[in-house]
């Protein structure tokens, strides 16, 4: 018999709900793209000094996509125990490892100081990030999915994804600052620990927040309901082995539809910085701020975008934004080329823009792809492996392909492709607008309601939440 759908809390509750995420996202999320604006700009020359500055930049971004190869991993272990013992516990976890990484990253000697000890170092706490931010992701969103009622999911499970712009816009902005309040000299010696420093003031306040909300409700519900025994007395299996075995097609649904959107998102951010200032020979500030400028369109335009999913289906929505990628990725920089920081800005924002219409409703789409049991594990393994084969690789392939065909055509065409994946991803996946979260796709199978859209949405959900 199916379960009763489990009443939304007050909005108020939600609200609260959301915001704990939202600051967690966020500063986890700073904690991230401080690492890759860094490796841009000064762990080429501080931990991976040579003689050709585009060398430099690549080994820097490749420890920066091993922090990527760690967040399956993290995804895999926070999703087993998130699905095991709940979602709250293990987001002040993940807030904790990706804090005191980053922290510890503020204090590291240099290469000019310690030799290879020095990016060592930095390689292992780049990993220690990259294992939190794998199990942050999926908790982050499903504990706001399962909080909410179905008619408005998109809207609420969208704003924790403004975490990702908040942060950037934050690392950004505090390296912006000081760029624009120092020489460069004073950045390369001490400026740019400043902001790795901070992030120990950050978690603080996040953590202070986190802890105060509430475990997720459906969770609560599915942990309550005893485990059921396969056909031969067997009890189920750990949620990552059920994943692989019953639900291996959603985890290749979220792959491809994150596939474009984490290509896209490192292009337009973290490569931009190396192609405007390396290629381009401009200051690292027209970059800096064209991306914070862009940052900002951009947080505030994904819950737009997530609230617009509610309306007419996540699959449309996300439509729209991977097809005008596969075309703007030929404008973005035919405009960065100008040299003008107007002209770099709008196609920056014009790009985040695009960006924000595939990543607003993915979280509330992906978290509908999975039964409660197996969600944290299924959202987590099939988002960051997408990281792995996407994000990670998106900045290391995009400099190897300036530096060997010193254009920025090839580029263009490999954010193209992406885009065309995630398309063709979206475009044969199931709409999941309106699921009932509390609901099994057996039991929705044997009421014949599977992949029904709008129907899930209780009566007894209040206006507004």
């Amino acid at each position: 018999m199916a379960r009763a759908a489990t009443a939304p809390p007050p909005s108020a509750h939600l609200r609260r709900i959301v915001a704990a995420s939202l600051i967690g996202t966020t500063i986890e999320w700073y904690d991230f793209f401080l690492y890759g604006s860094a490796a841009a700009l000064v762990f080429n020359t501080l931990f991976f000094p040579t003689s050709d500055p585009l060398v430099g930049t690549l080994i820097a971004f490749i420890t920066y996509a091993i922090g990527f190869a760690a967040r399956p991993l993290g995804g895999i272990v926070f999703g087993h125990f998130g699905d095991r013992v709940g979602r709250k516990k293990l987001l002040v976890v993940s807030l904790l490892m990706m804090g005191g990484a980053t922290f510890a990253m503020g204090l590291l000697p240099t290469f000019g100081t310690i030799g290879v000890a020095a990016p060592v170092l930095l390689t292992v706490l780049r990993l220690v990030q990259g294992f939190a931010l794998g199990g942050e992701w999926g908790g982050a969103v499903l504990i706001v999915s399962e909080h909410g009622g179905a008619k408005h999911r998109g809207f609420w499970a969208s704003w924790p994804q403004t975490g990702a712009p908040g942060g950037n816009l934050l690392a950004t902005g505090v390296l912006a600052l000081l760029a624009a309040l120092q020489s460069d000299a004073a950045f390369a010696s001490w400026g740019w620990r400043v902001p790795f420093l901070l992030s120990g003031v950050l978690v603080v306040i996040g953590l202070w927040v986190r802890v105060s909300v509430s475990e997720s409700p459906v969770f609560l519900a599915a942990r309550a309901t005893p485990q059921a025994d396969d056909a031969l007395g067997r009890k189920e299996k750990a949620p990552v082995v059920q994943v692989f075995r019953r639900s291996w097609r959603e985890v290749l649904s979220a792959i491809g539809t994150r596939f474009g959107e984490n290509i896209s998102y490192y292009v337009l951010t973290s490569f931009l910085l190396v192609y405007v200032t390396a290629h381009l020979g401009l200051a690292k500030s027209t970059a800096l701020n064209a991306v914070l400028i862009g940052s900002a369109v951009h947080f505030v335009t994904i819950p737009l975008w997530g609230a617009l999913s509610d309306r007419i289906g996540r699959r449309p929505v996300t439509l729209v934004g991977s097809v005008g990628m596969a075309a703007w990725a030929f404008v973005f920089f035919a405009l960065v080329d100008s040299t003008s920081f107007p002209v770099i800005t709008l196609a920056v924002t014009v790009g985040l823009l695009l960006h924000g219409a595939m990543y607003g409703p993915q979280a509330a789409f992906i978290s509908e792809l999975f039964d409660t049991k197996v969600r944290y594990s299924g959202a987590s393994m099939g988002s960051q492996l997408a990281s792995v084969v996407a994000g990670s690789l998106a900045p290391i392939i995009a400099v190897e392909l300036l530096k060997d065909y010193e254009s920025s055509l090839p580029v263009s065409l490999y954010v193209c492709v992406a885009a065309v994946v995630t398309t063709v991803t979206v475009a044969v996946t199931r709409e999941t607008r309106g699921r009932d979260l509390t609901r099994s796709r057996e039991e929705e199978k044997a009421d014949g309601r599977e992949g029904a859209v709008g129907e899930a949405v209780s009566p007894a959900t209040p206006k507004g939440v």
